[in-house]
C-alpha cells in the first residue's frame, strides 16, 4: 500500500512539473508587434509661407497747391474711374495769378514792337549818319531785353496754368479710394494726403522663402516642371482658401543678407474685390514627389532632434535605425535618406522595445493603417 501511494505521487509530480514547463514555455514566446513595410506614393506636398497682400497700384494723392478744399466728389470705399474728378480746391487766387501773368505777356509784347519800331528808326538814321552806330546797338538791346520779358511772361503764363490746374485733383487710375481725412472748406496746405487710391482688379502677393527651401523646390521644379507656378493657392486670415489660383510672376535676384530669404511675388485675380490692400494671409505652394518613401509619424522615435525606427530583421530582431526626414505630410514623414522601400519596422508600440529585442511581427494590412492614420497634409 504504501509503494502505492508513493507511486502515484511520483506520477503527480511528474504532471506537475510538465504543466509547469509548458506554462513556462507559453511565457517565453517573444512579444507581438505590428509591422509595416516602408511604403512609397506619389504625394502633392504643400508648403506655406507668410504672405504680404498688396493692389498693384497703391497710390497717394497729395495737395500740389495750397488753399482750402472747396469740393469733395468722391465718398470712401467708392471705385472711381481714370481722370475722374476727385477734390477741388478754390482757385481763385490762382486764376488771379494767371490773369496777372497773361498782362505780363501783353504788355511785354507791346514793349517789344516798341522796341522794334524803335530798332528800325534808328537803323535808317545810320544809315543816313545822322546817328551814331551805337545808337542802334542801344535799340537792339532793348528789343531783346523786351523779347526776354515776353519769354519770362509766358514761363510765369505757364506755372500759372500748372498752378490753376492742381487746384482740380483727378484718379491716375480706375481704382478704390480709400479713407478722406479732411472734410469740404479744410485749409489745405501743399503736399497734404487727401487720400489714397488703389487699383485692386488684380493683387499681388509677397512672401519669402528660405535660401534651402529654394534649391530643394524653386531650382529643380522651374527646371522640370512649371505647372507649380500656375497653381499657387491664397489662405486669408480667416483660414479660408481664396476660390481663385494665383500664380507667381517674379522671384527676386538675390537673397536677403539678413534673413538669408529671397523673396517671391504671386499675382492673384480680385474681380469681386475680396482682397484689400494691406491685408495678410499665407501663400500655398504644392510640390508634387514620385514616390516619395512614407513612413507613420507614431513609427518614430525622436532622440536629441534625431529621429529613429525600429528596423525588423529576418530573425525578427527589433534594431533602431536612424533616418533623415524631409518633411511632414500628415500622419507621416517623407523620407529623405536612411531607409529603403519594403523595409520592415514596428508601427506602433515602440515604447515598448528595447534594442536587439525578439519579438513576434504581426503584419498591418493597408485598411488597418489607413484607418488609423490619416494622409490628408491639410488636417
Amino acid at each position: 500500500m504504501k509503494q502505492l501511494l508513493t507511486g502515484w505521487f511520483a506520477v503527480f509530480l511528474l504532471l506537475t512539473g510538465c504543466n509547469r514547463n509548458s506554462k513556462n514555455a507559453v511565457d517565453l514566446k517573444p512579444e507581438e508587434f505590428p509591422v509595416i513595410e516602408v511604403f512609397s506614393k506619389d504625394v502633392s506636398v504643400p508648403l506655406e509661407y507668410v504672405a504680404s497682400i498688396e493692389a498693384i497700384q497703391n497710390v497717394e494723392i497729395r495737395a500740389r497747391v495750397e488753399g482750402y478744399l472747396e469740393e469733395i466728389l468722391v465718398d470712401e470705399g467708392k471705385l472711381v474711374q481714370a481722370g475722374q474728378l476727385l477734390f477741388k480746391i478754390n482757385d481763385e487766387e490762382y486764376r488771379a495769378e494767371l490773369n496777372r501773368a497773361r498782362a505780363d505777356i501783353t504788355s511785354a509784347e507791346a514793349e517789344t514792337k516798341s522796341a522794334q519800331v524803335e530798332l528800325e528808326r534808328v537803323r535808317m538814321l545810320v544809315a543816313k549818319n545822322v546817328v551814331a552806330k551805337t545808337e542802334m546797338d542801344l535799340a537792339e538791346a532793348k528789343l531783346e531785353i523786351a523779347r526776354s520779358r515776353t519769354k519770362v511772361g509766358q514761363a510765369g503764363e505757364k506755372a500759372a496754368e500748372i498752378r490753376l490746374t492742381n487746384t482740380s485733383l483727378r484718379s491716375p487710375f480706375s481704382g478704390v479710394i480709400d479713407l478722406l481725412p479732411f472734410k469740404k472748406g479744410s485749409l489745405i496746405t501743399q503736399g497734404m494726403l487727401l487720400t489714397t487710391i488703389s487699383n485692386i482688379e488684380t493683387m499681388s502677393a509677397y512672401f519669402n522663402v528660405s535660401e534651402v527651401e529654394y534649391l530643394e523646390f524653386f531650382k529643380r521644379n522651374t527646371r522640370s516642371d512649371t505647372s507649380f507656378l500656375n497653381n499657387v493657392e491664397l489662405l486669408l486670415a480667416d483660414g479660408t482658401v481664396y476660390p481663385l489660383k494665383g500664380k507667381i510672376e517674379a522671384i527676386a535676384s538675390e537673397f536677403n543678407e539678413g534673413t538669408g530669404a529671397i523673396a517671391v511675388r504671386a499675382k492673384f485675380k480680385n474681380p469681386r474685390h475680396i482682397l484689400k490692400h494691406g491685408a495678410t494671409g499665407k501663400v500655398r505652394l504644392h510640390e508634387v514627389q514620385s514616390r516619395a518613401l512614407l513612413i507613420p509619424q507614431k513609427s518614430v522615435l525622436e532622440i536629441q532632434d534625431k529621429n529613429f525606427v525600429f528596423l525588423v530583421d529576418r530573425n525578427n530582431i527589433a534594431m533602431m535605425k536612424g533616418f533623415v526626414p524631409l518633411r511632414r505630410f500628415g500622419d507621416y514623414y517623407i523620407v529623405g535618406k536612411g531607409l529603403s522601400e519594403k523595409d520592415v519596422i514596428v508601427f506602433e508600440g515602440i515604447q515598448n522595445l528595447r534594442e536587439g529585442m525578439v519579438i513576434t511581427p504581426r503584419k498591418v494590412s493597408n485598411e488597418e493603417l489607413l484607418r488609423t492614420t490619416e494622409l490628408n497634409p491639410d488636417n
